[in-house]
């Protein structure tokens, strides 16, 4: 009897499971004005591509998220799920729990992940497939559910490693003027702020990282609706590219301390 047991017990998880998913749902539904989203976008270094460590796994009820079946969960990295094989630590817990220290408590964070490693500016312009993700529409989908939840309050984005060239550091201005327009376009917002973060430090081709990041920095100057965070003191995991989790942990509160400091004060 006792496999028939357990069997019965596993299913009663998975149904207690889903309607607690549900219940959240629906308590956010009753008041979306209580619920910020943020939307995160770009390549690997804002999917997430740290070690999961024990911090990174513990949940707040405040601080939520999507998991792979499209229900409002409790966020716990990783909150990348498109990338299974390279699923890592990201900076969007970080993130919102930083946050918590300065909105009013009865508001939640929800997190929505857009973000696919080794994806260029332009496939995110042309609404290119890549990963098996078709990156706009999907960025759009995440619109479409966080408007459902609640009002989406920014963009943060990381996003350069593959540009880091002289063709894309030549066009990196235009680029993000013309995507920002069409991520403003598709929220409804032509104020949204966008969060970026600047490329590491440690690349083994640290001159066109560093253009990269000067091209950034310089377009943000040029919207006011903008803002860059630095990273240059961010270790990598060990292949020169990726943020390791200190790192991601790291990125999410600056990210979260610059949106404060920015774009709450006024």
């Amino acid at each position: 009897m006792r496999p028939v047991f357990l069997l019965i017990s596993f299913f009663a998880l998975i149904v207690t499971g889903s309607a607690q998913n549900s219940t959240l749902e629906n308590r956010l539904k009753e008041n979306p004005s209580k619920v910020w989203v943020f939307i995160l976008a770009g390549q690997s270094n804002m999917a997430g591509r740290g070690n999961v460590e024990a911090q990174d796994t513990v949940t707040t009820p405040r601080v939520l998220s999507m998991n792979d079946k499209g229900e409002i969960v409790p966020a716990r990295e990783p909150l990348n799920f498109y990338e299974i094989k390279m699923q890592g630590t990201g900076c969007g817990l970080a993130f919102g729990k930083e946050l918590l220290n300065s909105i009013p408590n009865d508001v939640s964070v929800l997190i929505l992940q857009t973000a696919v490693g080794g994806s260029s500016i332009n496939q995110w312009i042309k609404n290119s497939t890549h990963r098996d993700i078709q990156l706009f529409t999907n960025f759009k989908e995440k619109v479409e559910l966080g408007k459902r939840y609640g009002t989406i309050k920014a963009i943060l984005w990381h996003q350069g490693e593959t540009d880091a060239k002289p063709e894309g550091i030549q066009q990196r201005q235009e680029n993000l003027k013309t995507l920002f327009g069409m991520f403003r376009n598709a929220i409804g917002n032509d104020s949204l702020p966008i969060l970026m973060g600047e490329l590491g430090s440690y690349s083994k081709t640290p001159v066109l990282f560093a253009q990269m990041n000067e091209q950034t920095r310089l377009y943000s100057a040029s919207d006011r609706l903008t803002s860059v965070i630095t990273t240059a003191d961010f270790q990598h995991r060990g292949d020169f590219l990726h943020f390791n989790s200190a790192g991601q942990r790291e990125m999410g509160k600056r990210f979260a301390r610059e949106y404060v400091c920015k774009f709450m004060t006024k």
